[in-house]
C-alpha cells in the first residue's frame, strides 16, 4: 500500500509521463473480459479507473434511510437512482449515492442518464469527503449537474451546491438538523436534514 501512494505520488509529481485513459466502451469491455468484477466498487473519472472507499455501516443506513426519504416523497415527479452511473462524458461515469432524474417511459434502461436528466445528485460521505469535494463535485458542476447535496456524516450537515460553472458551483450552502431542503426542480418536495441525518 506505501508503495502505492509513493508511486501515486511520483506520477502527479511529473504529469509529463503519458497514462493510458480509459474510455466508457473500454471500461465495459474490462467487465465483459472479467478484469473489473461486478462486485468492484470503482468508478470511471476522466478516464482512469478509481476504486470507490469500502461503506460502513453510518453510511449505507444513512443511504437506506435517504432512500425511504426520498422514495416517499418524489413519487411519480422523478426517477430516483441509487449508486447507479451516471454518464458524463466518454471517459466519465461517476456512480453518485443517489440521482433524481427527470421521468423517462423506459426508466432510463436503454442508456444511462446524462448530466441533463439529473434534477438532483446526492453523495453520501464520511471519510470519502476529500474526494466527494475535490473530485466530483467540480466534475458535476463543470458538466452542468444542477444541483448537488453532499451529506456529510462526520459534520452532521448537508451540503447544497447550486449554479454550475466551469469554475465550480456559484452558490454553496450548508444546512443542519432544523434545516429542510427543498431541490429547486422539486418545488414542494422537502426534506429535514434530520431525516436525512437520522
Amino acid at each position: 500500500m506505501d508503495g502505492d501512494r509513493a508511486t501515486t505520488g511520483l506520477l502527479e509529481r511529473n504529469p509529463w509521463v503519458t497514462r493510458r485513459k480509459f474510455d466508457v466502451g473500454e471500461y465495459y469491455r474490462l467487465a465483459e473480459v472479467g478484469v473489473l468484477h461486478e462486485d468492484d466498487r470503482v468508478e470511471l473519472i476522466e478516464g482512469e479507473i478509481i476504486e470507490m472507499v469500502p461503506i460502513g455501516s453510518d453510511h449505507s443506513g444513512t443511504v437506506n434511510r435517504l432512500a425511504y426519504v426520498l422514495f416517499r416523497g418524489v413519487g411519480d415527479r422523478a426517477v430516483v437512482t441509487v449508486q447507479n452511473p451516471l454518464r458524463l462524458s466518454d471517459h466519465t461515469e461517476p456512480v453518485p449515492d443517489f440521482l433524481l432524474l427527470r421521468p423517462r417511459a423506459d426508466f432510463y434502461q436503454g442508456a444511462h442518464p446524462s448530466a441533463a436528466d439529473v434534477l438532483v445528485l446526492i453523495e453520501v460521505a464520511q471519510s470519502s469527503l476529500r474526494y466527494e469535494r475535490g473530485v466530483k463535485l467540480p466534475l458535476y458542476a463543470r458538466h452542468g449537474v444542477p444541483e448537488v447535496w453532499i451529506v456529510d456524516l462526520a459534520g452532521r450537515v448537508v451540503e447544497v451546491h447550486r449554479g454550475p460553472g466551469s469554475e465550480g458551483y456559484g452558490s454553496s450552502t450548508t444546512h443542519g438538523p432544523g434545516d429542510a431542503l427543498e431541490p429547486t426542480l422539486l418545488p414542494g418536495l422537502c426534506l429535514p436534514v434530520a431525516d436525512i441525518l437520522g
